[in-house]
């Protein structure tokens, strides 16, 4: 027998049984970014390798090892898009809606790809929600984005959950005389470095700051600190941010070794932290990257942005179960019709209802059926009351009303009535 058809391994369905859960957790980011003045903007997920290769840095784990990329029929390299940001700057730069100095601050939605090892909460196709903000170099859009973020957390009951750990990476120039200083401290104490930060040393050294091996932590401890080769510029906009993340009250760490691991970030790194997913902590992170825009041949543009993971965040939620309990329901009201004439009284019933009740989710029994096999669909979907067409009720143009989840006898209701008693019972209920 052939093999069976399976999802590629890391790359998963979303069962309807999830999807609630999904968009629950979209919505509320959209209405949140919504209410901040964020334009939601879609790029495609496939672009030309150049792109990724001169935005994030051909020595960096994601370009050298984890991108899928493939040659088109015109010979063409692409590749899906692992992450957001270098795609929404070719996308503003490509239709000059940057120009002039505009202001421009944007949201997506949408997959990500990198061919990593699986594992819980991270996966070779993930989705994430990115913001970048262009043409405002200050401190105060970078607090802004982590204020919004900090109240998405308490709109979705996990504040207490995340930890803020902040960083300056200071300018380019700031951060090369201290990449030189870190590069000939860890020579002098190659042989103590982990083989994966032996690696990096030569190609991407920062990134050994952030290394989980027990060893070559314990050689950084001495090492030279990024604080203290930070120019004054940068210094001021780290001490802004401090400033007026104080005067919210929102609680951060300052953490030296936070790099993140794109070549592009410059002065604030940030990343909002849990300890409630084990091993993958990140929850949402992003930064600063004023060169990025110059770099992908567009003129001089401050940026700045995040990405949070919506799979890690989906999971939070259940981990600490702080999914609402009607996102369990979805279905408020089962019509159930027997015979001919009352299927089509029901279904011309339903859409008047549906027009004068739009947010009510009524489903109208589909393949007939008998009384009780009707009814075991009904209690089956989840609703909280049956409504009953049948022979009694078409000759007297009223709807059995027969609630399925709690106390309460079953009532008559006349067909021109039945739109403002569901309005009592269950949009307002």
């Amino acid at each position: 027998m052939s093999k069976s058809l399976q999802a590629i391994r890391g790359m998963n369905d979303i069962l309807p049984e999830q999807t609630p859960v999904w968009r629950y957790f979209e919505g509320t980011v959209s209405r949140l970014l919504d209410n901040y003045g964020y334009k939601q903007i879609r790029m495609p997920i496939v672009e030309f390798t150049e792109l990724f290769k001169r935005s994030i840095g051909e020595v960096t784990d994601i370009v050298e090892k984890e991108m899928y990329t493939f040659d088109d029929r015109n010979g063409d390299s692409l590749t899906l898009r692992p992450e957001g940001t270098a795609a929404c700057v070719r996308a503003v730069l490509e239709h000059g809606i940057t120009g002039g100095g505009q202001v421009q601050k944007l949201w997506y939605i949408g997959p990500m790809f990198r061919h990593e090892r699986p594992q819980k909460g991270r996966y070779r196709q993930f989705h994430q929600i990115g913001l970048e903000v262009f043409n405002l170099d200050g401190p105060d859009i970078d607090a802004e984005l982590i204020i919004m973020t900090w109240r998405l957390w308490g709109e979705l009951g996990i504040r207490d959950a995340v930890k803020l750990e902040l960083n300056s990476l200071g300018t380019s120039e700031s951060r090369g005389r201290y990449r030189e200083a870190l590069v000939e401290y860890l020579s002098a104490h190659h042989d103590k470095l982990d083989e994966d930060s032996q690696r990096r040393l030569k190609t991407n050294p920062l990134r050994v700051l952030d290394t989980k091996n027990a060893d070559t932590q314990a050689v950084l401890v001495d090492a030279p600190k990024m604080a203290d080769y930070l120019d004054d510029e940068s210094r001021a906009h780290f001490e802004g941010l401090k400033a007026r993340l104080d005067a919210v009250g929102i609680p951060y760490v300052f953490n030296p070794k936070l790099v993140r691991g794109l070549d592009y970030y410059s002065k604030t790194v940030f990343e909002w932290v849990t300890d409630k997913l084990g091993a993958q902590g990140t929850v949402c992170a992003g930064g600063r990257y004023d060169g990025l825009v110059e770099q992908m041949g567009g003129k001089p543009t401050p940026g700045v942005g995040f990405a949070m993971g919506i799979e890690r965040l989906v999971l939070m939620l259940e981990t600490l179960e702080q999914i609402p309990q009607e996102l369990a329901r979805q279905v408020d009201v089962y019509l159930c019709a027997f015979g001919e004439e009352a299927e089509l009284a029901g279904l011309a019933l339903a859409e008047r209802v549906r027009d004068q009740l739009p947010n009510l989710r009524l489903q109208v029994n589909a393949g007939a059926g008998s009384f009780k096999s009707q009814f075991k669909k009904a209690d089956k979907s989840g609703a909280l009351y049956a409504l009953i067409l049948g022979d009694d009720e078409m000759a007297q143009q009223v709807v059995g009303f027969k609630p399925l989840r709690g106390q309460g006898e079953q009532q008559s209701i006349a067909w021109d009535a039945l739109a403002a008693h569901l309005a009592t019972c269950v949009v307002q209920g």
